[in-house]
């Protein structure tokens, strides 16, 4: 369990440490360039809003389901295996690590002078998502920022339940897909899901700078790095909790992006209570865990509390597998 202010990959060598920087530096300037056509590309197809100027926070959300579609086979190849099986904590941390890198410094902090209590309470955001997806993720760094819980419905590809809701209720199977039901809004594109946050429970403020821009440029990072974690539905989930669990994070933490994959593989509902730097939560989370440090998951099915993510992975596809007779994550 650690902070993203001291990652630790674990014990190197210097020479192993170059060769990951080297992958960073490589990946990055890759992806930036690819991602940078892709941008392109799409800005010309955008809508166009009054002003008659592209809007490129607002990309068209077919488009990018389209795009993960067509790359979903090729990351389930290259990820493959059983995601409950024993991993290479190095590649993990590594890769997961990299793709923080890669998104800094959204979704590592919480910028609301926040004056709520350190309680937890029931919260009026629903978001239907899924791990791998970038504009997912674009929506949860902003919920990290405005230090803002909610309620989490896991969609990966092959979802036994969550999808079919979205679809029944918003009229279209695309995500994000939020709803507030303190306001009754329910919205799909995750550029007007982030203003419409900001709006509402940013005091004030707009968008982070470079924010929605940045999506395009550096979101699909953590996607390609991670091989398509947190994308698919494993073939042995199924188990749906009377309760939801309860998942403390900040989104650009790498050990949480582990675990958030695991969530949804398994496509468990849970209550995300956002505990970046300097959040009320953290103040939350310190009284129950004796640490600010996340991840740190709570099943009130079953009395589980733990902060190592090793743990969380191996209790998570144990107790929530239809058969856990191979499970050793």
């Amino acid at each position: 369990m650690q902070s993203l202010g001291a990652i630790n990959l674990l014990p190197t060598t210097s020479s192993q440490h170059q060769r990951i920087h080297n992958l960073s530096l490589f990946t990055t300037h890759n992806l930036k360039s690819k991602s940078t056509r892709l941008g392109v590309r799409l800005s010309a197809i955008s809508p166009k809003n009054e002003g008659g100027s592209v809007n490129v926070a607002s990309q068209s959300a077919a488009s990018s389901t389209s795009f993960l579609s067509l790359l979903c086979p090729l990351l389930k190849f290259f990820g493959g295996g059983d995601p409950s099986q024993g991993r290479n904590d190095l590649i993990e941390i590594a890769t997961s690590s990299v793709s923080s890198l890669a998104r800094f410094p959204w979704g590592s902090r919480s910028i609301n002078d926040s004056a709520k209590d350190p309680v937890a309470s029931a919260p009026n955001l629903q978001l239907y998502e899924f791990e791998a997806c970038p504009f997912c993720r674009r929506v949860r760094e902003a919920m990290t920022e405005l230090d803002l819980s909610a309620e989490v419905y896991p969609c990966p590809k092959g979802s036994l339940r969550h999808r079919d809701f979205v679809r029944k209720t918003g009229g279209k199977e695309q995500f994000p897909f939020l709803i507030d039901s303190s306001t009754g809004i329910s919205l799909y594109e995750s550029g007007d899901i982030v203003k419409y946050l900001f709006k509402q429970y940013g005091n004030g403020r707009g968008p982070s700078v470079g924010l929605l821009e940045s999506t395009v440029l550096t979101g699909w990072v953590p996607t390609l790095l991670r091989a398509g974690r947190g994308m698919s539905l494993w073939n042995k989930a199924g188990i749906e909790p009377s309760q939801k669990l309860q998942l403390f994070s900040y989104e650009n933490n790498p050990y949480a992006r582990i675990v958030g994959e695991a969530l949804c593989e398994l496509e468990l509902p849970y209550i995300l209570q956002n505990a970046g730097i300097g959040s009320a939560n953290s103040d939350l989370l310190f009284s129950l865990a004796g640490s600010r440090e996340v991840p740190y998951v709570v099943d009130p099915n079953t009395g589980f509390q733990s902060g190592d993510y090793k743990a969380i992975l191996s209790y998570l596809f144990t107790t929530y597998s239809t058969d856990n007779s191979n499970v050793s994550a």
